[in-house]
């Protein structure tokens, strides 16, 4: 599996980055991936199927300068930007018959990803929800996928200094709730991780058994994707 640990300048780069990613792979271009990066400046990130108008506060956004995009991935709105460590795993799914479906694969990535933090930690990290990763009933991660014929997009954040007020202030209360959530604000429900984010990448590098190639990212279908899709509001803000 190839490392990749790096950040782009604008949020539209790193989340055309991920897709990118699992197009190439796809094409028979390159293997499974492990990625992190942690955005420079705050941006919200809606799921591919989200209604904006329903999950954020554009208002707010527009007010403090907070750019909404949309990824290719499902799940619910979050917050991107400093103190919240992103990942991205790009899985064969011959290489991994326990990613068949769906529910499986989320059980089998979400269970190895608790059982890395709760090493790091040496406390319980639980599997809530559909992919929430728990703390003492805090959430401090969540996760989405994206598949294709071959391979599978997975990829979350990880809640390590976030700015909850802020999050109050641009996320709506989600749309679907788990039953454990039990209806708290975004301050009262979210979680962070005390780690530093280098033992945190260690952790998940050896747990994947991820090495760096070196290998390049496709510039011209990364650029597409910046103009044709992640830059443009007939995408971002089409729901």
């Amino acid at each position: 599996m190839d490392y990749l640990d790096q950040t782009w300048p604008t949020p539209a780069e790193n989340l055309a980055v991920d897709e990118a990613l699992l197009d190439a792979a796809e094409a028979g271009e390159r293997g499974e991936t492990l990625r992190f990066w942690e955005a420079p400046a705050h941006f919200v990130v809606l799921g591919h199927s989200n209604c904006l108008l329903s999950e954020v506060d554009a208002t707010a956004c527009a007010e403090l300068g907070v750019p909404i995009l949309r990824r290719c991935s499902g799940g619910g709105a979050v917050l991107q930007g400093p103190g919240i460590l992103s990942y991205a795993l790009v899985l064969d799914l011959k290489r991994h018959p326990e990613l068949v479906a769906v529910s499986q694969a989320n059980q089998f990535i979400m269970s190895r990803n608790a059982r890395i933090l709760s090493e790091v930690l040496g406390q319980e990290t639980r599997l809530e929800g559909i992919t929430d990763l728990v703390i003492a009933g805090r959430k401090v991660s969540g996760n989405a996928q994206r598949r294709k014929r071959h391979f599978l997009l997975f990829h979350g954040t990880l809640l390590l200094a976030p700015d909850l007020k802020l999050m109050e202030r641009v996320l709506a209360m989600p749309s679907r709730r788990p039953d454990y959530r039990a209806n708290r604000g975004h301050a009262d429900f979210l979680g962070t991780i005390p780690v530093k984010p280098e033992a945190l990448k260690a952790a998940w590098r050896q747990a994947w058994g991820a090495t760096p190639s070196g290998k390049k990212i496709d510039s011209t279908q990364f650029a597409q994707l910046v103009t044709n899709k992640y830059s443009l509001p007939s995408w971002n803000r089409k729901f």
